[in-house]
């Protein structure tokens, strides 16, 4: 099913952001589109080996909207320039997405922390006792 959502080309071509450290939020945008074709996502939970154990636990599709509308009310600087975004514009993108300033914030806390584990992962420096859950400071990426 991934297969059929993803094309090579765009695999690569995020590979070599993630190298080259130019993932913007745009790019993360794509990303979760390409998620959301998939189905739902505890379907799609349920394709992976070793998941069983995530069985039962309930994953909010309306966060994915959300987060969709978030960076849809970001300026295309703001989507690939991140650090750009202070206080004032968090309250435009808020007030332009229907959210809050806090949901902007941890947006963007969470977009910071995937980058920089995708830094690592794509660096190579990524050590084999190390999960994602360590990178991510034992929380994962929970968008809401």
């Amino acid at each position: 099913k991934a297969q059929e959502a993803y094309d090579l080309e765009q695999r690569e071509e995020i590979e070599e952001k993630f190298k080259k450290n130019s993932f913007s939020l745009e790019d993360f945008r794509d990303q979760l589109r390409q998620v959301r074709k998939m189905g739902p996502l505890e379907q799609i939970l349920g394709m992976i080996p070793g998941a069983s154990k995530l069985k039962g636990l309930k994953v909010d599709d309306g966060a994915f909207t959300k987060v969709d509308a978030i960076i849809g009310s970001m300026t295309p600087y703001e989507r690939e320039y991140h650090n750009v975004i202070n206080a004032s514009r968090k309250r435009r993108i808020a007030a332009g997405s229907g959210s809050t300033v806090n949901d902007i914030n941890k947006l963007l806390k969470q977009f910071a922390q995937m980058k920089k584990m995708m830094k690592k992962v794509s660096g190579g420096k990524f050590k084999s006792g190390m999960n994602m859950s360590n990178l991510m400071g034992g929380r994962g990426f929970r968008p809401f």
